[in-house]
């Protein structure tokens, strides 16, 4: 833990909640302060929810410091099974309530016995874990719960092919749009969906769970413990390649013939599809990015720089997508994910120049105040960042403002998914004649550029030569030559711009 003025990832109680408030009929009761609770509104706001959440806070304040929570906590359980029904209640602590260290797995140990429904004790350590990983670890918690419950029951797969899509949870960034995307993608492909959790399933559903003849893994934040359950108690193969951009599109699409082909049993299936030319008539004629970044318009983007920041699945693929299918060079890629690095480092590598894992903001700020690249894509952290610079900005992953939870169709997996992307950067760039006339009428919508620079690093000095020669440019293209000559400078440890280095930074960029 570590206070912040901005996290990239909530705290874990944060993700017990979106894991509990996705599936239906369960409800959450956070053993919390007051202050803790504004996880309702979050996402009564950005998911535009008419219902109530299904949350609710089991107050900490002084009489239960002084007594202990033992009575409060089992009493709020009682009345919530009372009042909603629930076919489950999942009890959290926060950060702020783990301190007192309460033996909150015995609170739901005696309310079990008394109460209708189910009850579980969120087991996550909430001083090691953040919001991302609790998500995971509470979905994997919940869905080996229920099938422990009915181990004794017997399990068949399906004749014909079918599939888990595990991962799918509330406030995620663009997922439900995603899960139409892939609702469609498997229809076409003739494969039956078994199960979608979390996102309104039931907890009755993971008994289901091992009918299924694979499951499909969207993204690596979310999902992947249940399909490595699954895997290791059921044999269950699963697809964990995200299906964004043309090339990986049709890598998960391989793998999902490979998952269906595992098993020896004969698949029945209604019609006969042929995945190679599935692939290349969806690439060609369907998304229409390949076809653009061939286009004069991509043109465009020759000498362009890219920084890419954001979770792990996001960060990588758009990063991918830029550098081998748009040909937009990305001169540093990152992502706040820390506890899945190695896997990032190994999808990545090829494709950037640098590479940065980190969780502080202020350093992904000072690397974009370095580069100063043409455009950004990141979370909407970078995207103020961005402003701040004056450099368009694309959010492509969470942390997300409400903007990102558009009402319109825009999902960011699929082939539909790929001219969105596509649609994304093209629009991000300040591309030809946009330029000029951005400095024409004084710049982006900002009122004031607050600073040219994030980082503590000196600016260069320019001479009185130096200041005459950029007088003499045009107004219009000043401030880039500028901005431009710098950079060269700050590169290659220059500390005064004489005009001779004015001339070499021009070579340079030529």
């Amino acid at each position: 833990m570590k206070l912040a003025h901005w996290m990239y990832a909530g705290p874990a109680h944060i993700g017990t909640l979106r894991v509990a408030s996705s599936f239906k009929n369960v409800h959450a009761i956070m053993h919390a302060p007051l202050g803790d609770d504004y996880f309702n509104v979050m996402r009564s706001m950005l998911e535009r929810e008419r219902n109530f959440t299904p949350a609710t806070a089991s107050i900490v304040d002084r009489h239960v410091l002084a007594r202990g929570s033992r009575k409060r906590v089992v009493d709020n359980i009682l009345r919530k099974d009372k009042e909603e029904g629930p076919d489950l209640i999942i009890l959290t602590p926060t950060c702020t309530s783990s301190i007192l260290q309460e033996d909150l797995k015995n609170f739901v140990d005696r309310a079990s016995i008394i109460s209708d429904c189910n009850v579980i004790f969120a087991d996550v350590d909430h001083y090691q874990v953040n919001e991302i990983q609790a998500a995971d670890r509470t979905l994997e918690q919940v869905v080996r719960y229920y099938l422990d419950e009915s181990h004794t029951l017997d399990q068949f797969v399906t004749d014909a092919p079918s599939v888990n899509i595990i991962g799918i949870l509330t406030l995620g960034f663009h997922n439900r749009h995603d899960c139409r995307e892939l609702r469609r993608l498997l229809k076409d492909l003739d494969i039956r969906i078994n199960q979608i959790i979390p996102e309104g399933g039931s907890v009755e559903d993971p008994k289901n769970l091992p009918k299924a003849r694979f499951n499909l893994i969207p993204y690596r934040e979310v999902g992947l413990m249940t399909a490595m359950y699954l895997n290791k108690e059921f044999g269950m193969p699963y697809v964990s390649t995200t299906p964004m951009g043309a090339v990986d599109m049709a890598e998960c699409i391989r793998q999902i013939k490979k998952s269906l082909d595992i098993l020896a049993a004969p698949i029945l299936s209604s019609k006969r599809v042929d995945y190679e030319s599935y692939i290349d008539g969806r690439t060609r004629f369907v998304s229409q990015a390949a076809w653009f970044s061939r286009s004069i318009d991509c043109q465009n983007f020759t000498g362009k720089e890219t920084v890419v920041f954001g979770d792990a699945t996001h960060a990588a693929s758009i990063t991918k997508i830029l550098a081998r299918e748009m040909g937009i060079r990305v001169s540093c890629t990152g992502t706040y994910c820390k506890h899945d690095a190695e896997w990032f480092k190994e999808q990545i590598k090829d494709f950037c120049d640098e590479m940065i894992i980190t969780d502080d903001h202020a350093e992904v700020g000072n690397i974009i105040a370095r580069v100063e690249p043409s455009a950004i894509f990141g979370t909407q952290m970078e995207r103020h960042i961005g402003k701040r610079l004056e450099i368009p900005c694309g959010v492509i992953s969470a942390p997300a403002h409400i903007q990102n939870f558009s009402l319109g169709y825009r999902p960011f997996l699929g082939y539909e998914g790929i001219n969105q992307i596509a649609d994304l950067v093209y629009n991000s760039f300040a591309l030809g004649m946009e330029d000029h006339l951005l400095e024409i009428f004084c710049g982006h919508d900002t009122k004031e550029i607050m600073t040219k620079s994030l980082s503590t690093d000196i600016s260069p000095i320019w001479d009185p030569e130096s200041r005459q020669e950029l007088g003499k440019i045009p107004r219009f293209v000043r401030d880039e030559v500028k901005r431009n000559t710098e950079k060269f400078a700050r590169r290659k440890g220059i500390l005064n711009v004489t005009v001779e280095v004015m001339h070499a930074a021009k070579e340079a960029l030529s």
